[in-house]
């Protein structure tokens, strides 16, 4: 009797045909980049459990699963489809929309396998899907105008104080969706994606500013001052951003360095018909307490930024709030050289906008100090105690923030070469490290083809910090050590296998090339035979 050839497997026969053995769902599956086949397996029979629904999904299985093999990690990629299966208002729909729609397929499978924090934003709000994957929601940037009309009809919508402070949480959560979205897809650059995570924090952090200090009001009454006899004046107060933000060059999932200011604690807070309620320090600190606690706090819609505190006066031990004489005096007796670079970059994100200009001229005279050999000695002690944090555990070549070549050292460059030069020239003090580097390469401050390394180098380095922290919202640095993260990694940065080079391959080359670069120039300006050598 004659033997039947065994009749060859379709992709379809994963949804439609008899159960399958665990063989022949890995041979189906292997050739996608699935690793864990029989959890895929599982995956794929719980996608599509109603037969209309499933026969829809195995017209486009084919195509569904090429796009998942394409994302950062094809596994995590089609576990995060099912999870969002299970949320969509209509499955058939849903399935019609992205058999129509393959590029929109092909984007979704490679954010699910980007980034497990912006899946599961995406999967607890499904209706945010149709507006991101829109043209509309992919190619057009916002600007600070578009975010804060947007939030202020959103803050319309509630009174009470705890949701308003919600609805900050759910527009950021929404914002950064859009956000990482965007830069996943290459739908925006780097410093496109850099300046709207900025505008998008200077937004949230003036309406936490004005919820707070509202609710304050309405229960101590009114800080004035009535040192001036003929009417009671009313007292300011600011809030000053350093670090990233300051610069506008905030990271994906970066802490906000803040310091809170005001015009002067003499006074008491007028209540109804006049009655005193509390001191004016207390009040200010008072309200700084409230800001940060606004902006750090958990609920189950998230937290608005993890603010830190530590570059104020004093570091952890100083005052939440000071008045603008304690800053004066602190920083012309005791401010350091590592203050002076902090300050370099402060901005007004919210608050008395007066007072706030009067900060930053006060604080310009601190930092735009003569800046010579003994100013570059100093910020070369800075590295040197960065490096020995870090000596251990090989973290010198994986943090690509603060070891070798990495993003501190283009930032202590820049910083240096502009302390050094903009004393004598007001018109070029920039706090944008990318600015910073054009103006000092203008002006022969720095050699052109050293600007274009550090330019591209930090741009690149940004992107893959932006990667790292954008997979689980977390504020890290470090390059994966195990070698399969390191390949999502590099996937997700848009490396693609070549022949014999891999993706993590090729992102390992290119980390070494630009670091290599960025070490060279910072050792030739901070260890030369003269500090100004470049």
């Amino acid at each position: 009797m004659r033997r039947m050839k065994p009749t060859p497997l379709n992709i379809k026969d994963l949804l439609l045909a008899p159960k399958l053995d665990d063989e022949q769902v890995a041979a189906l599956l292997t050739p996608f980049g699935i690793r864990e086949y029989k959890k895929a397996d599982m995956n794929l029979q719980l996608i599509s459990c109603d037969p209309v629904e499933r026969l829809i999904f195995s017209e486009f299985l084919e195509e569904a699963l090429m796009a998942f093999s394409e994302s950062p990690n094809p596994d995590q990629a089609l576990n995060n489809f099912e999870r969002f299966c299970k949320t969509t208002f209509s499955k058939t729909h849903f399935f019609s929309y992205l058999q129509a729609s393959p590029r929109t397929l092909h984007q979704l499978a490679f954010v699910f396998g980007a980034s497990p924090f912006l899946s599961d934003v995406l999967i607890r709000n499904p209706e945010y899907f149709y507006w991101i994957f829109s043209p509309e929601g992919l190619r057009l940037p916002k600007g600070k105008s578009d975010y804060r009309k947007e939030l202020r009809a959103s803050l319309g919508l509630v009174k009470s104080q705890s949701s308003r402070l919600d609805m900050l949480r759910i527009f950021k959560r929404k914002e950064i969706l859009r956000i990482g979205v965007r830069d996943l897809l290459r739908e925006a650059s780097v410093e496109r994606t850099l300046r709207e995570l900025s505008n998008l924090a200077d937004v949230l952090i003036e309406q936490a500013y004005a919820i707070c200090e509202r609710a304050l009001r309405q229960t101590f009454g009114k800080p004035v001052d009535e040192s001036d006899a003929s009417k009671a004046r009313a007292s300011g107060f600011t809030v000053i951003a350093l670090g990233k933000l300051g610069s506008r060059e905030l990271n994906f999932s970066s802490d906000v360095d803040l310091i809170y200011l005001y015009a002067s604690g003499k006074g008491e807070t007028k209540g109804q018909k006049g009655k005193a309620r509390m001191g004016r320090t207390r009040y200010y600190e008072r309200l700084a307490q409230e800001i940060t606690a606004a902006l750090n706090e958990r609920t189950e819609q998230g937290y608005v930024y993890r603010v830190d505190l530590r570059l104020r006066p004093e570091g952890d031990a100083g005052a939440i709030a000071l008045p603008m004489e304690g800053y004066r005096r602190y920083y012309k007796n005791r401010g350091e050289i590592w203050e002076r670079l902090a300050l370099l970059r402060a901005r007004l994100v919210a608050g008395d906008r007066s007072l706030g200009r009067a900060f930053l001229d006060l604080a310009g005279d601190f930092v735009y100090s003569p800046f010579g050999p003994e100013g570059f000695a100093e910020v070369r002690d800075c590295k040197v105690k960065i490096d020995e944090s870090i000596a251990t555990d090989d973290l010198e070549y994986r943090d690509v923030k603060r070891g070798y070549g990495g993003i501190r050292e283009i930032e202590f460059i820049a910083q240096s070469l502009v302390l050094s030069f903009c004393s004598s020239d007001l018109r070029f003090r920039k706090v944008n490290t990318i600015d910073a580097l054009r103006w000092m390469a203008k002006e022969a401050q720095l050699a052109k083809a050293s600007e274009t390394d550090l330019r591209k180098a930090y741009l690149f380095l940004r992107d893959v910090e932006n990667k790292l922290q954008m997979e689980n919202d977390r504020q890290t640095h470090l390059i994966p050590g195990d070698p399969s993260q390191r390949q999502s990694l590099a996937r997700s940065l848009g490396y693609l296998d070549q022949g014999q080079k891999t993706a993590e391959a090729q992102l390992k080359a290119d980390l070494n090339f630009n670091t290599e670069r960025v070490h060279r120039i910072f050792q030739a300006i901070f260890y030369p035979q003269s500090p100004g050598a470049k």
